[in-house]
């Protein structure tokens, strides 16, 4: 139930063009203590039940379909998520042009996100939110990238359910894979909306 989920929403993802080539990763958990995670370099468009691995909360792989799959190479990520957030049932990661081109906006180690009804999506319903997604470097030792996460999120919890890793993509996460979905189509039109106001010269701050 929860891969074909994660299937339809890798398609989804692929066909807007946030998640080409093998780029991008989906997990959702399994029970308390697993989850299923999209195995390493499978096309985001054609996943089958198959191309799943199966990893405990210490990043461990403990099952999978096919012999000579490997955990995504962000799995690391996922796994501090789902120690972090244990309401978290799924967890999303895409590679969106815009997420790309936004990250150069962020101050520091954080992008300001624009105060717009959107944000209700996110969980925001305030009146003129001021609301900042988290961001972080981009190491090559994506372990690095889920130990900063960890340390961050451990002292100080996010606004939304959403971070950014600079040019690179947007992780969500939420207590349910629809919710997921919803989550970075959210954030994805909140980047498109930073992208167009800076085309077309809105006094929009970032």
């Amino acid at each position: 139930m929860i891969r074909n989920q994660l299937i339809t929403a890798a398609r989804q993802f692929y066909q807007l063009g946030w998640m080409v080539g093998t780029a991008g990763n989906l997990s959702g958990r399994k029970d308390a203590d697993s989850f299923w995670i999209t195995a390493s370099g499978k096309s985001k468009g054609r996943l089958t039940e198959l191309d799943f691995v199966r990893v405990n909360l210490a990043g461990e792989m403990i099952e999978t379909p096919v012999k000579n799959n490997k955990p995504s190479a962000e799995t690391s990520i996922h796994t501090a998520i789902y120690n972090l957030f244990p309401e978290a049932q799924a967890c999303y990661h895409v590679h969106s042009v815009e997420a790309n081109l936004v990250s150069k906006f962020s101050q520091g180690s954080f992008l300001p996100l624009p105060s717009i009804e959107m944000l209700k999506g996110l969980g925001v319903w305030e009146e003129n939110p001021k609301v900042n997604m988290p961001v972080f470097a981009n190491h090559l030792d994506v372990p690095k990238i889920a130990a900063e996460i960890t340390e961050k999120f451990s002292q100080s919890k996010p606004q939304i359910p959403a971070l950014l890793i600079l040019n690179h993509g947007v992780t969500v996460w939420a207590d349910n894979c629809e919710k997921a979905e919803h989550y970075v189509e959210i954030c994805e039109y909140l980047f498109r909306y930073i992208v167009t106001a800076y085309q077309v010269g809105l006094d929009y701050k970032i």
